[in-house]
């Protein structure tokens, strides 16, 4: 074999063997995309961040059930994955799931994912409808081709189903079809309605014909929590309503309306009600109600506390705290702060006891809770002054037997933050403070156990975690 024949042989196996390396290669590479032969039922398509624990909850099924349905060798899944939910061998088409915003129904749901409403209730396991609160995690079956396009519409009062229909471009039949409606007549006003193939309308909800839009923020609620309830009127009106337990005070911005409301961190979880009302200037009311989860905040226990008797004595305590209640149930017209609240103390600090722990004093049962959160001295090289949050009125500052020297400064709106334990305090009552102004000193007076401040922060009458505040401006646009 001459050289050139050699060199022409050596490429020639080395060519071979690639392409076999590569057909090895490309034989087994591909396996995590293929799908096998799915049992019967509906699809659910693996999305970012899903575990096989997280759908077996979503969809109300054991994880074994889910395992073994679909043939896994694990747990180990990938995005894009096809699994078929058990218990459904009935049902075809693409299984989703959203969030149910404030203001909708079952019929409006329907229409707008074009569901059929007992499939809704089925897929749903739904008794009744107080269970479709808002922040449910809704099922949807879609079909495999996506979801017809279109959007919603109102019928505004006097309006016709006809002059609905020229000004979506298209025809009263096709929209009562879409509907589920009988008749083109029997549509009526504030009635959403599903418009295949055209355009939204910002005011086609679920809700009255005078309240354009609701948003509770952030959903689902937590015990603790500070909630923004955003309420857009669709014509002149006042709103007011309740979150849980309280009463909500409303106040206009450039964007609408917007309340603040505090959440006890001691609520139990469960469902609660959401009621928004609409003063109309003939005197008229318009009303929503709808329930929303609260979560628990799966707080911790602090280690047992033990203080001064006299400091838990309810004939101590019980006056005390009516008198604090009293002091923070005003809600001031004005809004004093602006953005976040910046921290208390030097950034230093450290936090000996976060808010919403469970507490025991002197061997009881955890039938307290930490109303704030507690700054310690962690070095004696550390600043001990106290700054104000964000800009105010002090509407206190004096001496208690269980908070010891106290500063309470109004916000505004129903917002007020409380500085407990204070070896010194540096403003007076009545006097208007900014945003990190020195206003006190960090002591050990009151119910302590050692050098610390103790901050905590009141919204519309009830303490919230006021980290919630250093790292969210309220109001969130």
């Amino acid at each position: 074999m001459s050289k050139i024949e050699m060199k022409k042989h050596i490429i020639f196996v080395l060519l071979a063997g690639a392409l076999t390396l590569n057909s090895l290669l490309f034989s087994v590479l591909p396996a995590q995309a293929q799908t096998p032969d799915l049992p019967p039922g509906p699809v659910y398509i693996i999305q970012e961040g899903d575990t096989l624990w997280d759908i077996a909850l979503r969809f109300n099924v054991s994880l074994d059930a889910l395992i073994s349905y679909n043939n896994l060798p694990g747990q180990t899944i990938y995005v894009g994955q096809r699994l078929v939910i058990p218990g459904m061998e009935t049902l075809s088409g693409i299984l989703t799931t959203q969030p149910v915003p404030f203001g909708e129904t079952l019929r409006s749901l329907s229409r707008i994912y074009q569901m059929d409403m007992d499939l809704l209730i089925q897929l749903n396991r739904l008794v009744s409808p107080v269970e479709l609160y808002a922040g449910y995690s809704l099922i949807l079956l879609q079909p495999e081709t996506g979801p017809q396009p279109g959007g919603r519409a109102t019928l505004t009062p006097g309006d016709t189903l006809l002059e609905l229909a020229v000004r979506q471009n298209s025809s009263p039949w096709t929209i009562a079809q879409a509907n589920h409606l009988e008749r083109t007549s029997v549509a009526l006003p504030g009635d959403p309605l599903f418009i295949p193939g055209g355009q939204a309308e910002s005011s086609a909800t679920g809700l009255p014909e005078a309240i354009q839009s609701v948003r509770l923020s952030p959903l689902p609620i937590t015990q603790g929590q500070t909630v923004q309830v955003n309420v857009e009127l669709s014509s002149e009106g006042t709103p007011s309503g309740f979150l849980v337990d309280h009463p909500l005070h409303f106040f206009e911005t450039g964007q609408g309306w917007v309340a603040l409301q505090g959440v006890h961190a001691m609520t139990p979880p469960g469902i609660y009600p959401v009621r928004i009302d609409v003063s109309l200037p003939n005197g008229r009311v318009e009303s929503f109600e709808q329930m929303v989860i609260v979560q628990d905040g799966y707080f911790r226990q602090d280690p047992i506390l033990q203080v001064e008797p006299s400091t838990i004595d309810p004939a101590i305590t019980e006056p005390e705290n009516e008198w604090l209640y009293s002091i923070t149930a005003p809600v001031t017209l004005q809004k004093y702060w602006e953005g976040v609240f910046r921290l208390p103390v030097d950034p230093q600090f450290c936090i000996r006891s976060m808010y919403g722990n469970r507490r025991s004093y002197n061997g009881s049962d955890f039938i307290y809770f930490h109303t704030g959160v507690d700054y310690g001295v962690c070095s004696e090289t550390h600043p001990f002054d106290i700054y104000a949050p964000a800009g105010g009125i002090v509407v206190f500052a004096g001496s208690k037997t269980v908070r010891g020297n106290a500063t309470i400064i109004d916000h505004g709106w129903g917002v007020y933050s409380g500085f407990w334990h204070q070896d010194e305090i540096y403003v007076s009552e009545g006097e208007r403070v900014e945003a990190g102004q020195l206003i006190g000193k960090i002591g050990a007076t009151g119910r302590v156990t050692g050098p610390h401040l103790h901050w905590e922060v009141w919204v519309n009458g009830v303490q919230v975690n006021p980290l919630q505040w250093l790292e969210t401006a309220f109001p969130q646009p």
